[in-house]
């Protein structure tokens, strides 16, 4: 009982903050903003600009999660202390389990800091984890007020569009997973 009210509060105060579609915009823009850092790290460190990603898609959902996370956390606090942590946590945790599960579910990974001092298995390391810090900094002070513009005025548009998005970024995580399980079969 008491998750339940606990669960129903939290989706009374998103709804209220923010509103689903609202937020399932938030997810999309920061996961196509994610694909692109990637990229872009990908195209400065090794020469190429397209890194083997998860989705077939431009969306990387690790990087539409975390902001969404934090914009939900710290929509109401202004202590310092506890933005600068969560900026921490909440991408290092949102990275870590997408590592693990990952790995889990298709014997493979996606990244591996191993080789990294102050690591955890290979999913974090403190190095990122501090990027983290200054990339969630970046995104909830000057990224998103201006994204937060864009969905204002292109709401109305978002409403009608945001079912077909839904249903490719779905469709495109379904045939990853059938087509990375089915590679998975293939190996044992």
């Amino acid at each position: 009982m008491g998750i339940f009210i606990l669960t129903s509060s939290l989706y009374k105060f998103i709804i209220e903050s923010f509103g689903l579609n609202e937020l399932f915009f938030y997810f999309m823009f920061y996961s196509f903003c994610g694909w692109i850092i990637e990229n872009l790290y990908s195209f400065f460190t090794k020469g190429v600009f397209k890194k083997e990603i998860f989705l077939k898609g431009p969306f990387k959902p690790m990087y539409g999660s975390a902001p969404v996370i934090l914009l939900v956390l710290l929509s109401k606090t202004k202590n310092w202390f506890l933005i600068i942590l969560l900026c921490f946590l909440v991408p290092s945790f949102v990275e870590y389990i997408s590592g693990f599960l990952l790995e889990k579910l298709f014997n493979r990974k996606w990244w591996d800091y191993s080789d990294m001092p102050m690591q955890l298995h290979g999913y974090i390391s403190l190095r990122f984890s501090v990027y983290w810090i200054f990339l969630s900094l970046l995104m909830l002070y000057i990224i998103h007020p201006l994204v937060r513009g864009l969905y204002l005025r292109i709401s109305y548009l978002w409403t009608l569009l945001s079912p077909l998005v839904f249903i490719y970024f779905i469709s495109d995580l379904l045939f990853t997973i059938i087509s990375l399980r089915r590679e998975k079969s293939n190996i044992f």
